[in-house]
């Protein structure tokens, strides 16, 4: 995995915003600068994971957007709150990291107001292990870790239940937790912070990891996951994302553009075999 891009002091000052977010406006904030809209001449500063998030942002900066006339700028995060809070405050101009369910829970407890421009790529969460075989191998006593993040808690336990190894209360939704459990069937659980779970594989019989961070782990989820999400139907595009109000940027506009473009999606097919696929029409 590449080393992070160091935020220097706004680390720490979008630690504290994820403590509590203020409604101070900043330089780039919509409320306190004629200038939100952003100028063509300068750069578009993206927060991103850093795989396949940035993967697919550098792609796009190294191949299309001088011929479109797009300054952009990658900063890598390898969390799911500082994207969100660096948006939030202006440190950033937009992100591109999440699905719609998490972004809604994440406004809905943070006071934020992020909002998605453009769907770009499903990346399908698996079941994964290093001492099981199949999904069939795995019974009463062993231990499964799941993300502990709302959103992402609740579609690794729909996973788990499409699969047959827990029963769900009826009618849950995205965001059942261990609590909706109706059957375990005897196994355990551990709940990690989404980054650390493939590090737990180690530790546990068979572990839900999110695409981008099975990905960095050097696993396949077409090829190593014991079961897969499917795509069709799937409510879990990832998406670039600003902050309400900064949707209309030119740059924000032309950067969407370039993310649906053909060369993005044959981007994604050609590099990610399957374990990302695009989120948006078939190339023309």
């Amino acid at each position: 995995m590449r080393k992070n891009i160091k935020l220097a002091a706004g680390i720490a000052a979008t630690s504290a915003l994820a403590l509590g977010l203020t409604a101070c406006g900043t330089s780039s904030d919509p409320s306190s600068s004629k200038d939100s809209a952003g100028s063509a001449d300068k750069a578009l500063v993206v927060a991103a994971s850093p795989t396949p998030h940035a993967d697919i942002l550098n792609f796009v900066k190294d191949n299309l957007a001088e011929k479109a006339g797009l300054k952009l700028e990658v900063k890598e995060f390898t969390d799911y709150v500082l994207p969100n809070t660096a948006t939030e405050s202006g440190q950033v101009d937009a992100n591109f990291f999440q699905h719609k369910p998490y972004l809604d829970d994440f406004n809905k407890k943070n006071n934020t107001h992020i909002v998605p421009v453009v769907n770009v790529h499903l990346e399908p969460l698996g079941l994964y292990s290093k001492s099981l075989k199949t999904v069939k191998d795995i019974k009463a006593g062993q231990t499964v870790a799941v993300p502990n993040d709302t959103t992402n808690e609740g579609r690794a336990l729909h996973l788990l239940a499409e699969n047959g190894l827990i029963a769900l209360k009826d009618g849950v939704g995205t965001d059942a937790t261990l609590a909706d459990i109706t059957d375990k069937k005897g196994l355990e659980f551990k709940e990690l912070e989404a980054a650390t779970v493939p590090r737990a594989l180690n530790d546990v019989d068979a572990a839900v990891i999110n695409g981008n961070y099975a990905i960095e782990a050097k696993l396949s989820p077409a090829n190593d996951a014991l079961v897969l999400e499917k795509a069709e139907g799937n409510p879990y595009a990832n998406f670039l994302a600003v902050k309400a109000g900064n949707e209309k940027d030119a740059r924000v506009q032309k950067l969407a553009e370039l993310l649906n473009s053909p060369e993005v999606k044959k981007y994604i097919e050609d590099t990610y075999k399957g374990s990302v696929t695009p989120a948006f029409g078939a190339a023309k």
